[in-house]
């Protein structure tokens, strides 16, 4: 199946084609347009610009994606959009551009959840991997533990209860003076630190080993407090602060993922999300689950990002078992997996 998704649920305007075959999946074209300019000034995404931009963006962007896949609208077998979660307003401009695309085309449509996109982007690898797996999502917006048995049967096992852990990055990143988006002037700097240097806190450390949910407000606090105290770091004294608190989130998170596939004896860890990109997030949950014994899987690093792809792959499983949205389908802001 030739499957085309949309993704406009937050800063990234995005959509692609792939070819589905059964569980796997492969990239015809992957458009992705960033709207980082847009919201750099103000060290954040403000809903309504980002809503704007889509609107300016999505018509273009879903014109480069089906003519780098070399197919036309009514040689797709089907349509995916994200319907949530995300920001209202942005969502909004997918969903009703994808729903005109499938009405005009006469294209079998399906909304999908924006982090089933994120769990499933790993199937567009050359490597196919079966469920079971244990799926971290991590990003900007979402820091979640969830059991995957198969596509489309998810249960969660545990979320932040606060920050996100890509949130928590970029308001670090905003404190120290470093542009946004944070995490990869963060990850940049923290190469050249020393993650000891200072001991930040794991949020949630004494809960029970069984508990699997995250918190990185405290860790937040914790730096703002040491650059109230020593004021805003420079040079080497960065890097170690930097190095220091990459240290506390990817320990945190890798941790917390690696006891969970344990306790559900699941034989392997897919991390996926924005954060996932991180270099430290990477090796240090390579190193824990060589330890364990459990295989680690990580999407290639373009397909971390909102992408269209994981969009698509989602849709595909659903359109195969015959799900179809009507044209009432309306964006879920809130929609959990």
């Amino acid at each position: 199946m030739r499957i085309l998704g949309l993704e406009t649920s937050c800063d990234e305007t995005a959509a692609a084609v792939i070819a589905a075959d059964g569980a796997r999946g492969r990239v015809l074209s992957d458009v992705v347009h960033s709207q980082t300019e847009v919201h750099e000034k103000w060290g954040g995404v403000v809903p309504e610009l980002a809503s704007r931009d889509h609107l300016q963006r999505i018509l273009p962007v879903l014109d480069e994606a089906l003519r780098r896949a070399g197919v036309s609208l009514r040689e797709l077998d089907g349509i995916s959009v994200t319907r949530g979660p995300g920001l209202v307003g942005a969502l909004l401009v997918g969903v009703q551009v994808a729903k005109s695309l499938a009405l005009s085309a006469g294209v079998p449509l399906v909304g999908v959840n924006h982090i089933e996109g994120h769990l499933l982007a790993v199937l567009l690898g050359e490597t196919a991997l079966e469920p079971p797996w244990l799926g971290l999502v991590v990003s900007g917006g979402h820091t979640s533990l969830y059991e995957v048995r198969e596509a489309a049967s998810y249960h969660a096992l545990g979320h932040t209860l606060d920050d996100a852990a890509g949130e928590a990055f970029d308001k670090v990143a905003k404190l120290l003076g470093l542009p946004y988006p944070g995490g990869a002037h963060i990850d940049r700097l923290a190469r050249e630190g020393n993650p000891r240097a200072f001991d930040f806190p794991r949020g949630l450390a004494r809960r029970s080993r069984d508990a699997f949910d995250f918190s990185f407000s405290g860790l937040k606090t914790a730096v703002l407090t040491h650059v109230r105290e020593r004021g805003l770091p420079a040079g080497a004294e960065l890097a170690d602060l930097c190095a220091s608190f990459q240290e506390a989130v990817c320990d945190a998170l890798t941790l917390r993922a690696v006891r969970a596939a344990r306790k559900a004896r699941l034989p392997a860890l897919v991390i996926c999300g924005g954060v996932a990109a991180n270099s430290r997030l990477r090796a240090l949950a390579a190193e824990r689950c060589a330890d364990d014994g459990i295989a680690l899987h990580l999407p290639a690093a373009k397909l971390c990002t909102d992408n269209g792809a994981m969009i698509a792959m989602a849709g595909a499983h659903r359109l195969a078992r015959g799900e179809r949205a009507s044209l009432d389908m309306s964006a879920d802001p809130g929609w959990r997996l």
